[in-house]
């Protein structure tokens, strides 16, 4: 891969563990003041970072195989969007959009809608979370359709409030003791080449099949989707599942909503999954990478969909952050200078060349994913936690993920160096190898 310029070291250096020292101290105080809910899954406090490391309290430098889970694709502390930020910053920090316009709002919007799948007019609504943009793209296709169904996926993950919580497959730390959740929302069976063994055009079948006997599209508003899931397991459906779910919706007043707030801006390869497949949803939605780690997302689709909600019927206070714009639109600039789509091909083929030959169907069961979203399948959650521990131990932050928690996912930064890259690759396969 082609060199980058750092700020820092792009090294690994482990010289104390996080019970130790300044960080030890941290973990302390978050015990006493912070809400056990939202405890780190290493306890190592940042206090710097820059290109594919982390640095924490006490200097330790840590690779990061997890870009604050696929945010800060173009680096934690990117020199273009820090500038942007800061010059925002020092004119205006809020206004409310609703309240006063800024022109940062109007061309993200304008961005967002050349840069999503589909040659026809489009327009966008910004908000805060990936959340709130996929909240907020069911009741934009509620609007449009008058139905007020919405059909999401076996393993999906949308959000945290109590709707998106409703779309959201896995109970277990999402759901359990949180309900009753919003009515109205139904699970169909997705696309699961590894377990399923069905091609998309049989999968789909079975999809259609529920959403026809037991929904109703005369009842369905929408359909959301993830064209790659990301927290039910880095799951990409078999090759023409989507096309014929898009072709039934399109066939039966149902909105086509592609949730791509994990796996669009880049992250696959292309700017967004959809490309893959040449799919083009009638509203998607973004976020995570989408500002480079200030809260912005978005819904952006065609344009008589998006104006179905009269004026004053979306939004929010700090919807549109002039910051968050003022950083998207530095992102937008980074990925195309460095043409960081090419740049998630190339760590696709060296993350790919590393982990395949892991693989035995037993104990490693597959590699999977598309571009700087890779994720690798075991045969159990204990064994995937086990090597994802060792890899913290030795200063490589990982995730997992997947219903049953035995998938490792791996969403590097899109800049990371390459030799950071490998060296990070070869602790992960022999934290696998150990667990056998």
């Amino acid at each position: 891969m082609q060199d980058l310029t750092y700020r820092l070291p792009q090294e690994r250096r482990v010289t104390s563990a996080p019970t130790d020292g300044e960080n030890a101290r941290l973990n302390e105080r978050r015990e006493e003041a912070v809400a056990r809910a939202m405890a780190p899954g290493l306890p190592r406090y940042i206090i710097d970072g820059d290109g594919g490391v982390l640095i924490d309290a006490d200097g330790n430098s840590l690779i990061d195989f997890a870009s604050g889970i696929a945010v800060t694709s173009v680096g934690v502390s990117n020199p273009r969007v820090s500038a942007a930020v800061a010059d925002a910053a020092q004119k205006f920090s809020h206004t409310c959009f609703l309240v006063t316009g800024y022109e940062g709002f109007v061309a993200v919007c304008e961005k967002l809608n050349e840069l999503t799948p589909g040659d026809f007019p489009k327009k966008t609504a910004l908000f805060n979370t990936g959340a709130e943009a996929v909240e907020n793209a069911v009741k934009i296709a509620r609007a449009h359709t008058g139905k007020y169904a919405v059909a999401a996926f076996d393993n999906a993950y949308h959000g945290r409030t109590n709707f998106t919580l409703a779309m959201t497959a896995k109970n277990k730390p999402y759901k359990d003791g949180f309900g009753p959740f919003a009515s109205d929302v139904h699970r169909v069976p997705a696309s699961y080449p590894l377990h399923d063994g069905l091609t998309g055009e049989q999968a789909a079948e079975r999809t259609i099949r529920v959403l026809e006997t037991q929904i109703g599209a005369d009842n369905l508003s929408c359909v959301v989707l993830e064209p790659i899931q990301g927290e039910g397991g880095f799951v990409e459906p078999a090759k023409g599942f989507l096309p014929a779910i898009v072709s039934w919706c399109r066939e039966n007043n149902v909105v086509f909503v592609a949730d791509e707030v994990q796996a669009g801006l880049a992250r696959t390869g292309d700017m967004f999954a959809c490309d893959n497949e040449g799919i083009e949803p009638d509203l998607i939605t973004t976020a995570k990478a989408i500002a480079g780690g200030l809260p912005l997302s978005a819904v952006t689709g065609r344009a008589e969909i998006m104006d179905a909600p009269g004026p004053g019927a979306l939004g929010g206070t700090y919807a549109g952050n002039p910051l968050a714009c003022a950083a998207a639109l530095a992102v937008f600039e980074e990925i195309e200078d460095n043409d960081l789509r090419s740049r998630a091909k190339e760590i696709e083929s060296l993350i790919r060349a590393h982990l395949e030959p892991l693989v035995d169907k037993e104990k490693v069961r597959e590699v999977r994913g598309r571009g700087a979203m890779i994720a690798l399948e075991l045969d159990t959650g204990e064994r995937a936690t086990a090597a994802a521990n060792t890899c913290k131990e030795q200063g490589v932050v990982t995730l997992t993920c997947g219903t049953d928690g035995n998938v490792i996912r791996l969403l590097p930064p899109l800049v990371i160096p390459e030799t950071l890259l490998v060296e990070g690759l070869e602790i992960l396969v022999a934290a696998v190898k150990n667990t056998f």
